[in-house]
């Protein structure tokens, strides 16, 4: 009886091993990072997020500079400047500290949200070129090593095909729908 279940388990053990060396295949790596910001959906959404958000950075420049300015006059008139003038100044420079950190965090809020959008957006464009691609080139599997989470240690080169698939995206984008304006930006 022990020799028919020895024999069972290893026929089992080379039942099980055969077709897991038969399903041995192509490898990739992709930085889908890299991939996304790369392509000319990608470009073209990085200069809209910059043109929307371009002015409140003039504003929050032109805020921190007059915050500055008063930090300065404070400085200066150390020696001259009554206690009264001195708390005013105080004051004024906390209130507007106070406001521009709000706005700053608002301003943040708001473009975090859009580059999430954005980047959803482009991230379920490019994953159909990237399944297409690997059906067509016959990969088993794809790894994106731009995640901290991807316990990848060492990848070749050669099996990195990131610029392969921006190049197929970008040809192909043009039969795809475009991305979505961010919101608030004029076309």
């Amino acid at each position: 009886m022990k020799k028919v279940t020895g024999s069972l388990a290893l026929a089992l053990m080379v039942a099980i091993a055969a077709p897991a060396q038969a399903q041995t295949g192509k490898f990739a790596v992709i930085n889908i990072q890299s991939a996304i910001v790369s392509t000319k959906d990608g470009q073209k959404a990085a200069a809209e997020l910059d043109t929307k958000f371009g002015p409140r950075r003039k504003q929050v420049d032109a805020r921190k500079a007059e915050i500055d300015s008063l930090r300065d006059q404070l400085q200066k008139g150390q020696n001259t400047l009554s206690d009264a003038a001195k708390n005013e100044i105080y004051k004024n420079i906390d209130q507007k500290t106070k406001s521009l950190n709000r706005d700053m965090e608002d301003a943040q809020a708001e473009l975090e949200q859009d580059q999430n959008r954005l980047i959803q957006d482009l991230s379920q464009k490019i994953m159909v070129v990237i399944d297409k691609y690997a059906k067509d080139n016959g990969y088993t599997l794809v790894l994106d090593v731009s995640s901290p989470q991807t316990p990848v240690l060492f990848a070749s080169n050669t099996i990195d095909i990131t610029k392969e698939i921006v190049d197929l995206y970008d040809k192909g984008s043009a039969a795809m729908a475009p991305v979505a304006p961010a919101p608030g930006s004029t076309k």
